[in-house]
């Protein structure tokens, strides 16, 4: 079942968000199970969102590429939910009735 990840990160900057994706970028395009990526600054912490087609997927890509990455002191909280539809231009992932 596909799921929305919503990460809070308190205390990030830009340039600091920007250094994590830089060294990311190529390997989440590629990561088995992810669907979408999309960030914004917020009130003094950074705001991710993304989906991807489980839990399992995105929290081993996020083990393996984010957490050796992170700069000193950040420590991203994240949620999860699973969704009931996520539509792409070429694919209708999950739909339950």
């Amino acid at each position: 079942m596909a799921v929305l990840i919503s990460t809070r990160v308190k205390d990030q900057t830009r340039e600091g968000y920007d250094a994590v994706l830089t060294a990311v970028h190529e390997s989440i395009a590629k990561a088995p199970g992810f669907i979408l990526h999309c960030a914004h600054p917020d009130e003094g912490e950074w705001k991710v969102y993304e989906v991807w087609e489980s839990k399992v997927a995105a929290d081993k890509w996020f083990g393996e590429n984010v957490v050796p990455n992170l700069p000193p002191g950040i420590h991203p909280k994240r949620s999860y939910q699973e969704l009931h539809a996520v539509i792409t231009p070429t694919e209708l992932f999950t739909w339950q009735d």
